[in-house]
């Protein structure tokens, strides 16, 4: 039997590389972001990395259903991958989604279906995914909240998003970055 990683790795891959050279990019940016802060995660270092790499899955074109990565990634890995059930709730919730599902009325659809993981596994895959581009180099969150707002527009839906999940995004990656110093201390 493969590892959750190994097995992670390889669908993401499997469904992301071509379709979306991109996002896969990103993708392997943030498992790798994901392995750095693994040490100070312990045993849930795994469930992070696995996460980690399949945040991004909804946007497979072949995976598209409502058009919210989160839920339609989440879904897939729920009843056609059989995924752990941790692996889910981190990708259904990745990066603040309640706030993005508000902004698509699907807030009640996401809370229902997926609960929320671990504030420190929330906060790890926030951090992760904030401090890596769309091409999966290493930037903060700062940067990387005003390259979505330019990518989308501020007045885009994206663009509302994520300046309303800001704050938290900030607050997550200070955490992560408090966690960080204690565990090298």
């Amino acid at each position: 039997m493969m590892e959750l990683t190994d097995w992670a790795y390889e669908l993401a891959g499997n469904v992301l590389s071509d379709a979306l050279p991109r996002r896969w990019e990103h993708s392997k940016g943030v498992a790798a972001c994901a392995q750095r802060l693994g040490p100070m995660l312990g045993g849930d270092a795994e469930l992070l990395y696995a996460a980690a790499v399949l945040h991004d899955i909804g946007y497979a074109p072949d995976l598209v259903e409502t058009g919210f990565h989160p839920l339609d990634g989440a879904r897939f890995l729920r009843d056609r991958a059989s995924a752990d059930t941790r692996v889910i709730n981190l990708v259904a919730h990745h990066s603040c989604a309640l706030l993005e599902a508000e902004e698509r009325g699907l807030r009640a659809e996401l809370a229902g279906e997926f609960p929320i993981e671990r504030d420190d596994l929330v906060d790890a895959l926030i951090y992760c995914d904030m401090t890596t581009t769309p091409d999966g180099v290493t930037t903060t969150p700062p940067e990387r909240v005003a390259e979505i707002v330019g990518r989308y527009g501020p007045d885009s839906l994206i663009g509302r998003f994520i300046r309303r999940a800001e704050p938290e995004i900030y607050a997550a990656a200070a955490r992560v970055d408090r966690r960080l110093a204690e565990y090298r201390s």
